[in-house]
């Protein structure tokens, strides 16, 4: 694998362009060549344009020709928000969720984040890595070339450094470039019960000081919301986080309105996620703070929730980007058709910006827009080839995987052609 790859005749080369997230009105534009070429030579991209305009390599025999035509060619896709890596499942809580029953009221129950810590505590390093890679699998199936997951249900040492250190072994080991997030601040394990501030303490004082000197995350995460993390618990942790040098994101203003997005906003994070119950001037504040505004649309579709008003943020010129929140009880899916198909019809977004969304926005929520995200020169060659001519196959197909090939860092990695079997 020398990830050296010519990709030819593609009927749109769709290269959303661009080296910093998109705002607004710019997330409508693609940049779409039509019967466009590229070049990915040691994993780099080296030519983009015109089939016509490519040039005659001295050594063609060195790189893998894919002849795309009748085919659309797109950036890797980003997915900004996950808890891939856990243990157990918590299919009971689907058939509550049926009966009527709320997010809050499951967790009240004994269900939610903390269900899941017991089973991940229970779990191996071995296990848990077991379990990822075939997510893992089952993501870069869909197109995804780079994905964030998070820490979380461990809510205590040992398990949180093990969720961490699950992800950095997979990354070593798998296609997939996985950003690891710390999220020991997910929820208040049963052992804290009614001591919250104790709690925050301890993840404060213990856990994040080892994971920042390790280096085992780039971000710290916390769940602001209504009896969870207030906004002044949130925002002491997520300093403490940044002067420990981890990048800052947070959950924020997914059940309550409870001022998570003017939060992300004053403290610079890189983006602020679900977004369901936002303020207007949330919105405002997200925009001029240049924070990546992360909407969940399979969330809200699993709990039944209003979806977040993506049209109004785009509107009032936030960068939005869409990601999945694959984790095992609010959103138990990694679709990326469906994800697509939900910000679309129920969203209100644009083909295009659900495509530049999932791209370069996805990597600017990752702070990596300067290295992934679009088909530039200089940038990692990650692409999509879909089976059908356009990117608005995407959408229109509902709920149907429209990826063929799947290229990371010059090399094909995946190929519904051979069965569906992943090449590396």
């Amino acid at each position: 694998m020398n990830g050296n790859i010519i990709i030819k005749n593609a009927s749109e080369l769709v290269t959303c362009s661009g080296f910093q997230a998109k705002k607004g009105s710019e997330m409508a534009d693609l940049h779409v060549i039509q019967n466009g070429g590229m070049i990915i030579e040691d994993g780099q991209i080296s030519f983009v344009g015109k089939a016509s305009d490519l040039p005659e390599h001295p050594d063609p025999e060195q790189f893998h020709v894919l002849d795309a035509e009748g085919k659309a060619v797109l950036p890797g896709f980003v997915d900004s928000h996950t808890h891939f890596v856990f243990g157990g499942y918590r299919a009971d809580e689907f058939s509550w969720r049926l009966s009527g029953m709320s997010y809050m009221e499951i967790m009240a129950r004994g269900g939610g984040i903390v269900s899941t810590v017991s089973a991940t505590r229970q779990a191996s390093l071995e296990e848990l890595m077991e379990a990822g890679r075939k997510r893992l699998d089952s993501m870069l199936s869909f197109g995804v070339t780079t994905v964030e997951g998070k820490s979380g249900y461990g809510l205590d040492r040992d398990t949180e450094l093990r969720q961490l250190e699950a992800m950095a072994e997979l990354e070593r080991t798998h296609p997939l470039d996985i950003v690891k997030t710390f999220l020991g601040a997910h929820a208040v394990p049963k052992e804290y019960k009614g001591k919250t501030e104790d709690f925050l303490d301890f993840i404060q004082g213990t856990v994040l000081p080892e994971v920042a000197e390790k280096g085992l995350a780039e971000f710290c995460d916390i769940f602001c919301e209504k009896d969870v993390f207030s906004v002044e618990q949130s925002r002491r942790l997520l300093l403490a986080a940044r002067d420990l040098g981890l990048k800052l994101t947070l959950h924020a203003d997914e059940i309550v309105r409870l001022g998570g997005a003017e939060l992300a906003a004053e403290l610079g994070a890189v983006s602020a996620d679900h977004l369901l119950q936002v303020s207007d001037q949330g919105m405002k504040n997200l925009a001029r703070a240049g924070v990546v505004a992360t909407l969940l649309p399979l969330t809200a579709f699993s709990l039944r929730e209003p979806y977040a008003r993506g049209r109004a943020m785009i509107d009032r010129h936030c960068a939005v980007a869409l990601a999945t929140d694959l984790n095992p009880g609010s959103c138990f899916s990694e679709s990326i058709p469906l994800l697509f198909a939900l910000a679309t019809l129920y969203m209100h977004l644009t083909v295009e910006e659900a495509v530049t969304a999932l791209t370069i926005n996805g990597a600017a929520a990752l702070d990596r827009a300067s290295t992934i995200g679009s088909i530039d020169v200089g940038k990692k060659g990650d692409v999509v080839i879909l089976e059908f001519p356009s990117y608005r196959f995407i959408p229109y197909h509902i709920g149907v995987n429209t990826v063929e090939k799947v290229i990371k860092c010059g090399n094909l990695v995946y190929d519904k052609t051979n069965g569906g079997k992943l090449c590396c």
